[in-house]
């Protein structure tokens, strides 16, 4: 019997030097829209607010930078990512495409253990939309997404969907507020990805490819919306 127990997965780095330290701060600033899009990020300030050095906050934004949460400019400084509605098409068109194939691959090529895990980590989400607790929400997500990631057997793919997490959570948590919850948005996720694991432990690529298509699209339907 598969229960909702945590999976043990190496989803991101152990966060043991400052500068990864920093990162997982500012990271979890940015997407849940404490640092707004926009926002300067000056090193003065973040020093002050999180009591890290000069030189693990820089290597952070540098990494924040590569991953398109922030951006540098000339002669003015580092900023969170602006949202609008060409650079969301663009995260959603790749997205469709990355996760769409990751959940092809996966159909064929999941081991019994990987549907295990998904499945656990899908009864997870719901669990956690009913306790009302985000913050197991996004792990549980997260984890979910890397472990797809992993049964593609794709080094490319399990490389590119973790940074590309982040760039569509911050998405996710835009619309949230603007549907006034996350309860409504959380629960039309976990039909996806009860959907996507029912198909991959059926090998039925065509169906996990496309269950993860249409969740993409719906979501990029609500943020146009409102951009």
């Amino acid at each position: 019997m598969i229960t909702s127990a945590a999976v043990n997965l190496e989803y991101q780095p152990d966060p043991r030097s400052l500068a990864e330290k920093a990162y997982q701060i500012l990271v979890r600033k940015i997407i849940r829209l404490e640092l707004m899009p926009g926002e300067p990020l000056a090193d003065k300030v973040l020093i002050e607010e999180l009591g890290i050095g000069r030189t693990p906050i820089r290597e952070a934004l540098q990494r924040l930078a590569v991953e398109g949460l922030v951006a540098h400019i000339p002669n003015r400084g580092m900023f969170v990512t602006e949202v609008n509605a060409t650079n969301a098409q663009h995260i959603y068109e790749f997205r469709s495409l990355i996760e769409g194939k990751a959940a092809r691959l996966a159909a064929t090529r999941a081991t019994e253990k990987e549907v295990r895990d998904l499945t656990a980590l899908h009864l997870s989400l719901v669990e956690a939309t009913e306790a009302d607790d985000i913050d197991r929400y996004v792990d549980c997500d997260r984890q979910f997404y890397s472990v797809l990631a992993r049964a593609a057997q794709n080094i490319y793919l399990a490389e590119v969907i973790p940074r590309l997490f982040n760039l569509h959570l911050r998405l996710w948590f835009m619309i949230s507020e603007r549907v006034g919850g996350w309860h409504e948005i959380a629960r039309a996720h976990e039909e996806m990805t009860k959907d996507v694991v029912d198909a991959i432990a059926r090998h039925e690529p065509d169906e996990a490819e496309l269950g993860i298509k249409i969740y993409v699209h719906r979501r990029h339907q609500d943020i146009r919306a409102f951009l």
